[in-house]
């Protein structure tokens, strides 16, 4: 893929469309490795991308056509580390879509969405790497695109990007992981343990991240963040939210304590509202 040190844009369009997994990760290590403030000359209106690139091989379905399998087999964990790898690779896609869909903003804005696109595609070559050691690859299971749907929903508006992929679905990897991290010990699976730990780490600064960018956004707005959220989660998550919460790690990443009973309040069924 060709590099463009002139205009960031055009080239985070590239990376977004590109389907092959190896250089899609090579071009974002690139990109973000070669940033600098005079990487910024962009005019054009970004395109609207129904989907980015993904492996020719790879099979969308809708989630209930997905296998699930136990975690007592291999291949139970390998199905399981595939749909990480899914999630990871999107999330390349959506880091890198939050610096190339919202131009004029500053350079910390890009700095910090361009590191997560980075941390991300560390993570899928890491789970990559562990299912290439187990026999298999990232496309031999089917997948689903809720993820980049979301993207597609919250293109036009900076505040709901912010407010719906880092502050619903990523933190939703904040609830889930230590559950998964538990199973995967409980069948001596080491090495899928340690890449969900690293993961799990480096997903609270991306959480805080899109917290920093939503209540900055609120700010310039004049919006009253708290409730803003919640009322972009009621429009564009029509009750598919749900509990329990990993309060401590939300409050690391940005959420505070009166956010989190109203989350609670009205997503937890175990809260017994």
């Amino acid at each position: 893929m060709k590099r463009n040190l002139n205009c960031l844009f055009s080239e985070l369009e590239q990376i977004i469309l590109c389907k092959d997994p190896t250089d899609k990760c090579k071009a974002t290590r690139n990109v973000v490795k070669g940033f600098h403030k005079d990487h910024i000359e962009y005019k054009r209106k970004p395109l609207e991308i129904p989907k980015p690139g993904y492996p020719v091989e790879l099979r969308l379905v809708s989630p209930k056509e997905l296998k699930r399998r136990g975690m007592g087999s291999q291949e139970g964990r390998s199905i399981l580390m595939h749909a990480v790898a899914h999630i990871e690779f999107n999330a390349i896609n959506l880091a890198l879509d939050a610096a190339y869909r919202f131009i004029d903003q500053n350079i910390d804005y890009y700095n910090d969405w361009l590191s997560v696109a980075d941390d991300e595609a560390r993570h899928f070559c890491m789970i990559r790497d562990y299912l290439n050691k187990n026999g298999c690859e990232y496309g031999d299971y089917p997948a689903h695109n809720g993820l980049w749907e979301m993207a597609i929903k919250t293109q036009h508006d900076i505040v709901a990007r912010m407010a719906l992929v880092p502050r619903v679905l990523e933190a939703r990897g904040l609830d889930v992981t230590p559950g998964m991290i538990k199973k995967l010990e409980e069948v001596g699976d080491d090495d899928a343990v340690d890449i969900l730990k690293v993961i799990y780490q480096d997903e609270v600064r991306h959480v805080e991240i899109g917290s920093k960018w939503f209540f900055h956004h609120c700010a310039q707005r004049n919006l009253e963040p708290k409730t803003t959220f919640i009322k972009l989660v009621e429009r564009y998550m029509h009750g598919e939210l749900r509990g329990p919460f990993n309060l401590s790690a939300r409050l690391q990443a940005g959420f505070d304590e009166m956010e989190m009973a109203e989350l609670n309040r009205r997503y937890d069924p175990k809260m017994g509202f």
